[in-house]
């Protein structure tokens, strides 16, 4: 008997869903990238309308300076407004660039993901004849083996270069 597949459909075997499975994934982890861009590209109208409240606003303190002191009068200050459309200014700035250096770090990641584990990995169980395939996805199991062994070599090195520094602090 076959299973039901996210679009409806009967697949006939549970390999096929697990690959749609894996491919909701992966559009999922593209989708939270885009979210990055699409917030910047959303801050981007708000960035032009606060720049343009700031400059308009700067040059209007400016031009009312510049007034009193040619006439010589006390002039009323509106360095608040200016300060406040100032700072967000910045906060849209910071938004964004917090925005691209996330999209960034998950450029990185999946690099680095691809670069260090190019098979992909299963979250479900494999049947026994699809772990002959070298080239087929491996298993969670298998996933966590490989983890549990990096995680012991950096332990390793971290405890080898633990002990390198102190042998160097007690011979001196």
């Amino acid at each position: 008997m076959g299973t039901l597949t996210p679009s409806g459909g009967l697949s006939p075997n549970g390999g096929s869903s697990q690959h749609l499975q894996l491919q909701q994934q992966q559009q999922q982890q593209q989708a939270e990238k885009m979210d990055n861009i699409l917030k910047v590209k959303s801050l981007l109208s708000p960035l032009r309308e606060s720049l343009f409240l700031t400059l308009r606003t700067g040059a209007f303190a400016l031009q009312e300076h510049n007034l009193a002191d040619n006439l010589k009068r006390d002039s009323v200050s509106h360095a608040g407004r200016f300060e406040k459309h100032l700072e967000d200014f910045y906060a849209y700035c910071d938004q964004i660039e917090l925005h691209l250096k996330t999209a960034i770090q998950c450029m990185q990641q999946l690099s680095s993901a691809q670069h260090y584990l190019p098979s992909a990995v299963t979250p479900a169980r494999i049947e026994p004849y699809m772990q002959e395939n070298p080239g087929g996805p491996m298993t969670y199991s298998t996933y966590l083996n490989i983890v549990r062994v990096h995680v012991q070599s950096a332990k390793d090195i971290h405890d080898t270069l633990i002990s390198a520094a102190q042998n160097i602090s007690q011979a001196d």
